[in-house]
């Protein structure tokens, strides 16, 4: 099996454009800066190639955009964990957006490498950031008074001089504020109440939507969200009558690769789709920046069962009791962030088995390696066959990306986090493989025994083929009708998860991912193929509803 890699000369370029754009009006651009990226282990710090924070925004500058950041150490962002990193949760006390000790020593750390990089891009400093905004929403969470000081000193003491900004909803503007910044409002609908809110806590100061919701993002199992674009024009049309300033959340729109989509808890958990679309799709077409193209599809000619491939994961490790995924000896003793993990252990008869909500948050279950069921956040109880002798039962778990919003971020391990008990005792002795599927994992699997692809290959598994692409690779999107669930990697680059439940049918795969010639397609599936994986020239992102 031959890894194939991105063109570096494309690459780095066009991930700068697409790292974390959110929108932008008469010329001022909103970028997010991602912690969980930059730093995903705590030793490890990434500002190169894609993640090359300063080369993103000087191009920021070149395209004539002034920049107002948005730091964090919390993004929200609807990314997994609002942008914060998974290793923060090893710390079975962690209090997260709080002063707790271990927050704010991992926040000082990550702030004496980032801010360096942005002070000499502000604009007294001759560069485009014209604002720098203090965490993100905090007043819907606000369980400590004294935090938001703490990070707006964090800022200012390692030479932030530009204006700062707070950004709430109306109803949680006077919590989410701090003295030295000015608040700016977040909203879809404007009514009078949402101004005078704002003008009442700073009458003298500059009114500002900070986001003005466009779209919305979406989930797995329901509609595609879209905002009537009278709705949309009407509204804008009407902040600035008002003489306000105003950010479109989001002017265009884009994806969240590989496992960075985030999840609701309220009123249950309920994971997002990779994509969030702005605007409306009855908006008059874009100009042409960048040729779509409908490839033939890749035939997929060789399958790798999960089960040949744990041999190529790090470990396994051994454990009396579950260790959720944070907590897993791996990557460092950083734990493991994203992806899945497989736990087994033996078992020597049938009965009820019962995931007591400790399962987070989807898992597949086997005995022997055959399928017998799946757990997830509303079915906690599952028959296990009779059987004669000693048998392994294996849960293979997903992590369906983290909450990234609201008050329940300290709660977001994922793994088994907790008892299964098979006839109401306990499961123990398990063995454990983490299978994150980073780029090093996939390129581990080209010593693996990769099979011709039979009628009636094992799942999960792996499964191989080829897109072909000539010429300058343009962009495209993944389709996968008759797949079930799974993940898409293209030459050795997660795009992202795909699900038949909906509603997002494609995934966009730039033009820049792709070589000129042969390019490596595996679709990882959890229970069922049509071994064909087709490449179209129009985005899919499902049935649309108005957003309400």
């Amino acid at each position: 099996m031959v890894v194939l890699r991105i063109r570096n000369v494309h690459k780095r370029k066009y991930a700068l454009i697409c790292l974390c754009i959110a929108g932008f009006i008469m010329y001022r651009y909103l970028g997010y800066v991602p912690w969980n990226l930059h730093q995903p282990e705590r030793e490890v710090f990434s500002f190169q190639t894609q993640l090359d924070l300063q080369a993103y925004i000087s191009l920021a500058a070149e395209m004539e955009l002034w920049v107002i950041l948005r730091p964090g150490p919390y993004i929200s962002s609807e990314l997994d964990l609002g942008g914060l990193p998974s290793w923060l949760l090893q710390d079975s006390s962690m209090r997260l957006r709080t002063t707790h000790p271990g927050f704010i020593q991992a926040v000082n750390t990550f702030f004496d490498k980032l801010i360096p990089k942005l002070v000499p891009l502000q604009f007294k400093k001759g560069g485009p950031i014209i604002a720098v905004q203090v965490e993100n929403e905090y007043g819907s969470f606000a369980k400590d008074q004294s935090y938001m000081l703490f990070i707006k000193e964090a800022l200012q003491s390692r030479g932030i001089s530009e204006l700062l900004l707070t950004s709430d909803k109306h109803k949680t503007l006077k919590s989410g504020g701090v003295d030295g910044a000015l608040r700016t409002v977040k909203l879809q609908k404007l009514n009078q109440r949402n101004i005078q809110e704002l003008t009442a806590i700073q009458p003298n100061n500059p009114t500002m939507v900070m986001d003005y919701w466009t779209g919305w993002y979406d989930i797995w199992g329901e509609l595609h969200h879209v905002l009537p674009p009278e709705d949309m024009v009407s509204t804008v049309r009407e902040i600035l009558r008002r003489g306000m300033s105003v950010n479109l959340y989001m002017f265009h729109g884009g994806s969240s690769f590989g496992f960075m989509s985030g999840a609701l808890a309220n009123p249950s958990y309920r994971a997002l789709v990779p994509s969030y679309a702005g605007g409306s799709d009855s908006l008059p077409d874009m100009p042409v920046l960048h040729y779509r193209e409908a490839y033939e599809p890749a035939i997929m000619y060789q399958h790798l069962s999960l089960w040949d491939a744990l041999s190529f994961t790090e470990g396994p490790f051994k454990s009396t009791k579950p260790v959720n995924m944070e907590n897993l000896p791996v990557n460092n003793r950083n734990g493991q962030s994203y992806g899945y993990t497989l736990y087994e252990t033996i078992i020597t008869r049938g009965g009820l088995l019962q995931s007591g909500d400790n399962v987070r948050d989807r898992a597949l279950v086997f005995v022997d390696r055959s399928y017998i069921g799946l757990f997830k956040r509303q079915s906690l109880e599952l028959a296990v066959p009779d059987g004669k002798g000693r048998r392994t039962l294996s849960l293979l778990v997903e992590n369906c990306g983290r909450v990234h919003q609201g008050r329940e971020l300290d709660k977001q391990r994922k793994g088994l986090v907790g008892d299964i008990l098979l006839n109401n005792i306990p499961l123990r002795d398990f063995t454990i493989y983490s299978l994150d599927m980073k780029p090093s994992f996939l390129d581990s699997l080209y010593q693996a025994p990769w099979k011709s692809l039979s009628e009636t290959p094992s799942f999960p598994g792996f499964f191989m083929g080829r897109l072909f692409a000539y010429g300058y690779p343009s962009d495209t999107f993944v389709k996968l009708p008759g797949w079930e669930k799974g993940v898409v990697f293209i030459n050795g680059l997660n795009l992202g998860r795909y699900w038949s439940i909906g509603p997002q049918q494609t995934l966009y795969l730039p033009g820049p991912f792709l070589n000129s010639g042969i390019n490596q397609v595996i679709v990882f599936e959890e229970q069922e193929g049509d071994f064909k994986v087709h490449f179209e020239d129009q985005a899919d992102l499902g049935m649309a509803a108005d957003i309400q």
